[in-house]
């Protein structure tokens, strides 16, 4: 899946929150609003690659999201870990630690997701 431009992921996050709008209803939505014509073309487009569909009303569509939020996150995450991280999970984590100052609580609660997980997926 390609990644989707910012003004793409902004029409998809309104669609999982609003689950179904007009194109009316993503502008109105919009911090900034952009002619109804851009949006019209954004969610055509998103919807020509089958990540948005629509049922028709007349000369007017009702879009709704076909791709799920949770994919969409998971390949996005899984792009960025490549690209600045070079998917090393420890690298990520290690930048976290260092960085962003977590503190001893949060490590714990890390730490027992991890736990978790190798208990749950235990390696052959």
């Amino acid at each position: 899946m390609r990644p989707l431009t910012h003004k793409e992921e902004e029409v998809m996050t309104i669609l999982w929150r609003l689950e179904k709008a007009f194109v009316h209803d993503i502008i109105e939505e919009m911090e900034e609003k952009p002619p109804y014509n851009t949006v019209s073309s954004i969610v055509r487009k998103l919807a020509a690659e089958g990540l948005v569909g629509y049922e028709s009303f007349g000369k007017t569509h009702r879009y709704f999201p076909v791709l799920k939020k949770e994919t969409y996150r998971a390949n996005a995450f899984r792009r960025f870990m490549e690209n600045y991280f070079g998917g090393s999970p420890s690298a990520l984590l290690s930048y976290f630690v260092r960085e962003e100052n977590v503190d001893p609580e949060e490590l714990d609660r890390l730490l027992e997701e991890i736990r978790k997980s190798e208990k749950n997926n235990p390696k052959p």
